[in-house]
């Protein structure tokens, strides 16, 4: 595969990382020594070995839910500057773009 200073910059895009044109250089040459090792990969055999799509045999180990009813929803309340109704106000933290 020939890593060319295009195919960077769509990687770069989709990672959404930004790169100087002078790092274009090393980041060919680590590109090439990540996807070597791959090719080093592909040639070990593994016919005998099975698939395996989880490292450990428990799967979806949950814990039981617990509800547990606090009683000091009033106090709560009491102690917040600003309110609707019986719920918290708080100033909006996600920005839409």
């Amino acid at each position: 595969m020939k890593i060319s200073n295009e195919l960077i910059s769509q990687l770069s895009t989709l990672a959404k990382l930004e790169f100087k044109e002078g790092d274009f250089f090393a980041i060919k040459k680590d590109l090439k020594k990540i996807l070597n090792f791959f090719k080093v990969l592909d040639k070990l055999d593994v016919s005998d070995v099975e698939p395996l799509s989880h490292i450990s045999t428990e799967i979806n180990v949950l814990r039981e839910d617990l509800i547990i009813d606090y009683k000091c929803k009033k106090s709560a309340m009491r102690n917040s500057p600003v309110k609707d109704s019986d719920y918290f106000k708080v100033k909006k933290v996600i920005k839409k773009n």
